[in-house]
């Protein structure tokens, strides 16, 4: 019971749990902007596409048939047949039962913490990582425990450092790849060494894996879920706000075994009650149609990427690596002599450009910014250009 408040106290698990970083910085930009300063967002990780016009169509007629009503609660038959059909482009093989379908990956990632997660339990996560992945674990009242992913190894990870991480209160490993905010991909050693633990301490794993389509320089990244004995032991998350533009529809979905989905889909019902109906038979037919609208925004953000590596690693101070997926840059910016928030700060107030500092993805992105390359590339240039100058003008 709560003692010592003199009003309403908000639950203790909230505590841990503060807003996003991210959305303090595009709200103190949007200020800005209405006031008339001329802003180049480069924080918010959101297409600048819109969803292709197919998709759209497709939600008007299932207006249009009057697709209002409750669903079932793991989703509609039809699209969760569409995403165990989808998941063999990973490699996976999965059946409609197996599927559950969510608002957006974020709500996945949070049913699978509060089903799995009891107080006191121990989840690794990723450092750096997306916000969430800690503030969930904080909710569920667990321990968010962050693995080092650092730029010297390419973001990637061994199982000396893993082991040396798991206690018996460990249940479960979080991994993201591609990742953000790195957008950095987790090679075959990763995804063993993270098997390897797994099974050696049998250890459940929740895979991100929403920027699985954006990748530049190779095939589609596997799933940890394809490797020997990971099938039954991991919750792939996954969806549509990336690939297909769709942020704001807010759809994503969880694949497992039905043993796994059964805490998931109860949970999601007292949540939710059942995804959104008529979003359902958009998101059906993105996975059934020509993608080709999707691929050509993949092919605009590798534009955009390299032009901004390149731009990047020319300015003062600065150094990155080329992004395997996504559409981020993970830039070090200990050599400008600024910590990272006073660079972001002094960046938005004198030159109109807007970054997140590292720290808000975890201790290990303390030297570093996250910018989003998706945006224009005229916008891109103009934020280069600018960011360049003021970097040049005020050299430590």
């Amino acid at each position: 019971m709560s003692t010592g408040c003199s009003k309403m106290c908000q639950a203790n698990r909230m505590k841990n749990a503060p807003l996003s970083k991210v959305r303090e910085i595009i709200a103190r930009a949007n200020k800005m902007e209405q006031a008339g300063r001329s802003i180049i967002h480069l924080e918010i990780g959101e297409p600048d596409f819109d969803t292709p016009q197919h998709i759209i169509e497709a939600c008007k007629q299932a207006l249009d048939r009057k697709e209002v009503h409750y669903g079932p609660i793991p989703g509609t038959m039809e699209l969760r047949k569409a995403i165990a059909k989808h998941s063999k482009r990973y490699g996976l093989d999965y059946k409609p039962e197996e599927v559950l379908v969510s608002t957006g990956v974020a709500h996945a990632a949070m049913l699978c913490m509060l089903a799995y997660l009891d107080p006191g339990d121990e989840v690794l996560i990723p450092d750096p990582g997306y916000l969430i992945y800690e503030a969930d674990a904080n909710i569920a009242q667990a321990k968010p425990v962050p693995y080092p992913l650092r730029e010297d190894k390419g973001f990637q990870l061994d199982v000396p450092m893993l082991e040396a991480l798991i206690t018996p209160n460990t249940k479960a490993i979080l991994i993201a790849s591609p990742g953000n905010p790195s957008g950095s991909i987790l090679n075959e050693d990763s995804l063993k060494a993270v098997a390897e633990v797994a099974i050696k301490h049998n250890l459940l794993v929740i895979s991100d894996e929403i920027y699985s389509d954006i990748v530049y320089d190779g095939n589609l990244p596997p799933s940890i879920a394809s490797l020997p004995g990971m099938r039954e032991r991991t919750m792939v998350l996954n969806g549509f706000s990336k690939f297909y533009a769709m942020t704001g529809w807010r759809i994503g979905y969880v694949m497992c075994p039905v043993e796994l989905m059964d805490p998931i889909m109860r949970l999601s019902f007292y949540n939710i009650a059942c995804p959104t109906t008529f979003i359902q038979s958009a998101a059906a037919l993105a996975l059934e149609s020509d993608d080709a609208p999707s691929r050509q925004m993949v092919d605009e953000y590798r534009r955009r990427r390299d032009f901004m590596v390149d731009a990047l690693n020319a300015m003062p101070g600065c150094r990155c690596r080329k992004p395997d997926g996504a559409f981020y840059i993970f830039v070090n910016i200990s050599g400008t002599g600024y910590d990272a928030e006073t660079l972001c700060n002094l960046l938005l107030e004198e030159t109109g450009v807007t970054m997140t500092p590292g720290r808000v993805f975890g201790a290990e992105g303390k030297d570093f910014v996250r910018i989003s390359y998706a945006n224009s590339m005229e916008n891109l240039q103009e934020a280069a250009r600018r960011m360049r100058s003021w970097l040049e003008a005020h050299k430590k």
